[in-house]
């Protein structure tokens, strides 16, 4: 784990000492934007663009789920980065960049901008033609896929409708704090008081989300929408990672009626499981946090059956390929 600094980087830790022992996520730098109808100089072209990402991270995760539903797998290519991190950073496997030919992650940081100073983070998107990154943040990136890649997808499928986006922003904006972000700051808080925050505030939102979907079968009524997808990368990561290495351990996922039934029905829809990689996301976790787990001990459990009934039907209808 490092950083960048005037474009050299740097092997350093979050410094949660000058946060009094927060962890505080900074902000992502590179926010321009893909466009269907050429209003940005990134107009949306099939074979123009390329998606770094970590099969472990759950921010890429998202990413790589709008881009299998939306079926843009032809249109947007992928390089996947190793899952352990350590003094390089993201480290990409031999061959595996086929765009930029680079080992690190943070050499695509630096040929996008040579002084760039800051995290070296994935999701990252990539335009071929100027040779630089576009986007680096899962949430925008996303909502580029969901729609300015229309005319090469499936413009049938639309995850963040107009008529629901203020509820989707508003529930997005709790889960991200509480739950999304919220298991990294129990994980990465280095004093008690402030994983003691952090873990209350994740069993509080955890309980919230189980009992509105004791009711409704989605996040924003029962439509599918992108706050399902978002909540899911992190339930999914949730018994086999965050109960142990980040010490969320109040309840497991499967010990919530409506989560784990939710959490399964999510799993189970075409396209979906095939963006799952258990081996990467505890490799990454337990094998590059050695500030957390020091001796680096992958743990062979749990049992998890995805592919279990989840009763979710009773609530409504599935989704289908408009989901």
């Amino acid at each position: 784990m490092g950083l960048l600094i005037d474009g050299r980087w740097t092997d350093q830790w979050y410094d949660t000492a000058a946060t009094g022992g927060a962890f505080v996520r900074p902000e992502t730098q590179f926010r321009d934007r893909v466009s269907a109808d050429g209003s940005t100089p990134y107009r949306a072209e099939p074979g123009r663009y390329h998606l770094y990402v970590s099969l472990a991270c759950p921010w890429a995760h998202r990413t790589l789920i709008v881009r299998a539903l939306k079926g843009l797998e032809d249109v947007l290519s992928v390089s996947v980065v190793d899952p352990l991190m350590r003094e390089n950073g993201w480290e990409l496997p031999e061959g595996a960049d086929a765009v930029n030919g680079k080992r690190f992650l943070h050499e695509v940081y630096t040929k996008a901008r040579s002084d760039y100073s800051g995290r070296v983070t994935v999701p990252v998107l990539w335009d071929r033609r100027t040779g630089t990154i576009v986007n680096n943040e899962s949430a925008e990136i996303m909502r580029m896929l969901n729609r300015e890649f229309d005319a090469y997808g499936n413009a049938a499928l639309d995850l963040c409708p107009e008529d629901l986006r203020a509820e989707i922003d508003r529930v997005n904006a709790f889960v991200y704090d509480r739950v999304n972000n919220g298991v990294y700051k129990a994980g990465f808080a280095t004093t008690q008081d402030k994983y003691d925050a952090a873990f209350d505030a994740l069993f509080a939102a955890l309980d919230d989300l189980d009992r509105r979907l004791a009711t409704t079968r989605y996040l924003v009524g029962n439509r599918l929408t992108e706050a399902d997808w978002r909540l899911f990368t992190t339930l999914v990561r949730f018994d086999p990672v965050y109960v142990g290495h980040f010490k969320c351990n109040l309840r497991r996922i499967a010990d919530y009626a409506n989560l784990s039934g939710y959490l399964r029905d999510l799993y189970q829809v075409p396209g979906v499981a095939g963006t799952v990689d258990f081996d990467h996301i505890k490799r990454h976790y337990y094998a590059s946090h050695t500030m957390i787990n020091p001796t680096a001990i992958v743990p062979k459990g749990p049992t998890l059956d995805l592919d279990a009934p989840h009763g979710r039907e009773r609530l409504g209808p599935a989704p289908g390929a408009a989901a």
